[in-house]
Parts: C-alpha cells; structure tokens; sequence
C-alpha cells in the first residue's frame, strides 16, 4: 500500500516492487491518513518548529529532544483515538475527516 507521493512513483520505487515480485494495494489520492506516527510527527515538528539549526547534528538532537518529550500519555490518546478515527472515515465514506 503507497500513496502517490514522489518516493513512492518513483520509478526506481516501481522497478523495486516489480523486481521483489511484490504486488501494490491501490491506494486514492488524498485519502484520511490513519496512521497515528503521522499526528506524532506533527507534535515534533511542532516542537521544533521555531528552532533553526545550522548544523545537522543540531537538528538531530532538536529531533531527539522533542521526541523524548513526548510523553506515554500523549501517544495513549493517539491510539485511543482509532476507534473515533475509523468512525470518521466510515461516516466520510472514505473521503478526507479532520484526522
């Protein structure tokens, strides 16, 4: 399963899933993203959103401590938030919620 972004229609990407013999589920433009690792990637960027590293290693220890300062509870109500998440998507009928 891929979307349409450009790692993804790569053709080096095709030629991987074709040489593996790997077949790809059909996925539609703009469908509701339902993997909560993107709403925690969102915190993170949130958290790092202001600081403007010069160096690399700067950003990946800005990275590191936002990550860190996730807590356990925050990423609990990502998960719990599923079953409202499937929900939304069921009513939408497929089409894009506020997830």
């Amino acid at each position: 399963m891929r979307d349409l972004a450009p790692a993804h229609a790569a053709k080096s990407t095709k030629d991987w899933f074709t040489k593996k013999q790997l077949e790809v589920l059909a996925w539609p433009a703009n469908s509701p993203d339902l993997n909560v690792i993107e709403n925690l990637w969102a915190i993170v960027k949130r958290k790092i959103r202001d600081r403007k590293p010069t160096m690399l290693d700067q950003l990946k220890q800005n990275i590191a401590t936002a990550w860190e300062a996730v807590s356990a509870e925050t990423c609990d109500k990502l998960v719990k938030s599923m079953p409202r998440r499937l929900q939304a998507v069921i009513q939408a009928k497929g089409a894009a919620t506020k997830y």
